[in-house]
């Protein structure tokens, strides 16, 4: 009996907090004229590629990896990105598309996400390289052959793929295209 007013009680104060905090003005902008984007903004997370950020950035330079705009990326990260690159693997020549790490790691370097307006969407199929990013793109396989694959992307085939090949359920075909969930 006591179990249930406890229950009964936590199910009470969920409830009190969920109406609380809930209100139907999600239609009226805030304030008199619309929503106050006045004061100082900072930028304190930047993750357009997260495995390579993961991967590639010291948590020492976490910080100001993820202050740093895009531009300036390149020639503050590129050579610890190589350095890193070279550790991972220290065989690497060129990869799959034929850059060398200096080339291969200033394009990881600047994290943006690219797309191509006219053309396939993709992140690599072969052929089109970061024009986009598709939901079934096997991006985490792509970085692993691009880093341990060599030139043919053969080497190191332990390495190379991830193993999983696709999502656990089908993507929609219309928005909002991800999968339903489980």
């Amino acid at each position: 009996m006591k179990f249930n007013n406890i229950k009964l009680a936590a199910i009470a104060l969920l409830v009190s907090f969920s109406a609380y905090n809930c209100s139907d003005d999600d239609d009226t902008p805030t304030g008199p004229t619309g929503p106050n984007f006045t004061g100082t903004y900072a930028q304190e997370d930047q993750m357009g590629r997260p495995a390579i950020n993961t991967v590639f950035v010291d948590m020492e330079d976490k910080d100001a990896f993820n202050t740093t705009i895009p531009s300036n990326q390149n020639a503050a990260f590129q050579s610890k990105f190589e350095a890193k690159l070279l550790a991972l693997n220290p065989g690497y020549t060129t990869n799959a598309l034929t850059w060398d790490a200096p080339t291969f790691t200033g394009a990881l370097a600047t994290d943006v996400l690219t797309v191509s307006l006219t053309g396939t969407t993709t992140f690599f199929d072969g052929t089109n390289v970061l024009t986009g990013r598709a939901l079934a793109d096997d991006v985490i396989s792509t970085e692993l052959l691009l880093i341990f694959g060599g030139p043919m992307g053969t080497d190191n085939p332990g390495l190379s793929d991830d193993n999983v090949d696709s999502n656990d359920k089908a993507f929609l075909t219309s928005f909002p295209y991800l999968a339903t969930p489980h």
